[in-house]
């Protein structure tokens, strides 16, 4: 399949199983030190349906793979980088959602640590470019540039995980965005496991469930 020009490497794979209608279109968003091909292996536990986006982050992490931003202290990122993540990423939603065969309108990102906390970005400053976010083991970015439509969130939904012992962003984090989703109008489901910074088996199969419930959605 031929790549569409845009603003971030990336890997695309289209649905297993294919239909008359546009596939729905999920966006895979890594962790820092990772790359594009980080988690694509979770294709197999996904409906076949969905055509699949793997995006690598901008920025070369100093020990091996990328990252999107610098860590700042604990929930909050260096904003520089982030901005450019930011603006960088809402155009690539822009690019994949025009430039490849795919439901404009069942578009869901999954994101992991660092690449949670951008599928959180995303979701809660564009919601109109977006119908799901799976957020895993990540916070909510808040007092960055971003501007979040906490009242015009009624066509997202988001299925958020955290482990309880997460020793690289600690549970409360995960507790946090619960908290700030229940003063949302989004639908939300909150998921707590016994595991630490990491996507257990029965989280994805939970977001599976959940994601093909959305699928089947109109």
């Amino acid at each position: 399949m031929k790549t569409i020009p845009t603003t971030l490497t990336h890997r695309a794979l289209p649905p297993e199983r294919k239909s008359a209608a546009l596939p729905p279109l999920l966006i895979f968003l890594h962790g820092r030190g990772a790359d594009e091909e980080d988690l694509l292996g979770l294709a197999p536990t996904l409906d076949e349906r969905l055509f699949l986006v793997s995006a690598r982050a901008p920025f070369p992490f100093e020990y091996g793979g990328f990252t999107w931003y610098d860590a700042g202290a604990t929930g909050t990122p260096e904003p520089v980088r982030f901005r450019e993540s930011a603006d960088r990423l809402h155009q690539f939603l822009l690019d994949v959602r025009a430039g490849y065969p795919v439901d404009p309108s069942h578009v869901f990102l999954f994101g992991f640590s660092m690449g949670c906390v951008m599928s959180f970005a995303m979701g809660l400053s564009a919601p109109g470019l977006v119908r799901g976010v799976s957020a895993n083991s990540g916070y909510v970015p808040e007092g960055t540039h971003l501007v979040f439509r906490w009242q015009e969130l009624q066509h997202v939904e988001f299925f958020v995980t955290h482990g309880t012992l997460d020793p690289v962003v600690p549970v409360a984090l995960g507790r946090r965005s619960e908290k700030l989703l229940q003063g949302s109008n989004a639908t939300f489901t909150y998921r707590e496991y016994p595991a630490g910074h990491e996507l257990t088996p029965e989280g994805l199969q939970e977001t599976a469930v959940w994601l093909t419930r959305l699928i089947d959605t109109p």
